[in-house]
């Protein structure tokens, strides 16, 4: 199956990022893609944090979701919208007009939304120069989520979705692998100072310890809010080998084929994940 990670450096101004989204999509697309990823916030990076708030959607519709459907539905392809806005509604959540979830939304190729991921870690930093909480404008998601892409191929993969600081905690990955998951999604948008020290090698960490292969789309460059992102989108396969990287700054689609084949002989080859005793 080819797979597209598509870098962005989005900006303040969401006409412009969907535009842009757009035409990245329609990319990924003509280079023959069979699943799209975008990056977390791929619709906004906005001056402040709050800037989310004002374009929140409930879910269900709103013109962002209608553009991911509409993306999906032409270009004939599943797609990942990175992460976008969703208000906090629901008996299980209170409604909070100060929050929203950060939510990663898969799109099957007729168009109709097939998942929902609401990011469960919320990233914070403070190293004096720098300072990050998404916990002031994010409400955690609860529960991980994964969906099944039959592929032209033949093989039915099994997708487990997470988001950026997602990463750094090894348990949803393994909880994915335990539910059959042989494809594992990173929409990022990394701080350049934390890519910089361990974007590489925790993507390559998780491909290797669950034997699965992982696809990163990431924010990459310096945006108009003033913050720069890490970017080198990537693919890794379940060997831990990067299969394809965008090495600079800058916009792109990063194309690689994961081959369902390969991931059998490696899990047949080194059975790790039959030897766990926790």
């Amino acid at each position: 199956m080819k797979v597209a990670a598509i870098q962005m450096v989005s900006s303040t101004r969401l006409a412009d990022n969907l535009d842009r989204a757009g035409e990245l999509i329609a990319e990924a697309a003509r280079g023959g893609a069979e699943l799209a990823v975008l990056p977390e916030y791929f619709c906004l990076l906005g001056q402040r944090d709050t800037d989310k708030l004002a374009i929140q959607e409930p879910f269900g519709c709103g013109p962002i979701q209608r553009f991911l459907s509409g993306m999906a539905r032409d270009h004939g392809v599943w797609l990942v919208g990175g992460t976008l806005p969703l208000t906090v509604e629901g008996s299980e959540v209170p409604p909070q007009a100060d929050r929203v979830f950060n939510s990663a939304l898969v799109f099957a190729p007729d168009g109709r939304c097939v998942a929902r991921y609401d990011k469960m870690h919320l990233f914070r930093f403070d190293n004096g120069a720098e300072r990050y909480d998404e916990a002031r404008v994010l409400q955690a998601g609860a529960l991980p989520h994964l969906f099944e892409l039959p592929s032209v191929d033949g093989h039915v993969w099994r997708v487990g979705l997470s988001v950026c600081y997602d990463l750094r905690f090894p348990e949803l990955y393994r909880h994915y692998t335990a539910q059959g998951a042989d494809l594992l999604l990173v929409p990022s948008a990394f701080t350049h100072g934390t890519g910089q020290a361990h974007w590489e090698l925790l993507l390559r960490a998780r491909a290797v310890e669950n034997l699965a292969c992982v696809a990163a789309a990431a924010q990459g460059g310096l945006h108009e809010n003033g913050r720069r992102t890490w970017g080198h989108t990537m693919v890794v396969d379940p060997w831990g080998a990067i299969l394809a990287r965008r090495e600079a700054d800058g916009e792109g689609v990063v194309l690689a084929d994961l081959d369902a084949r390969q991931l059998a002989r490696c899990r047949a080859q080194l059975p790790a994940l039959e030897h766990r005793r926790l």
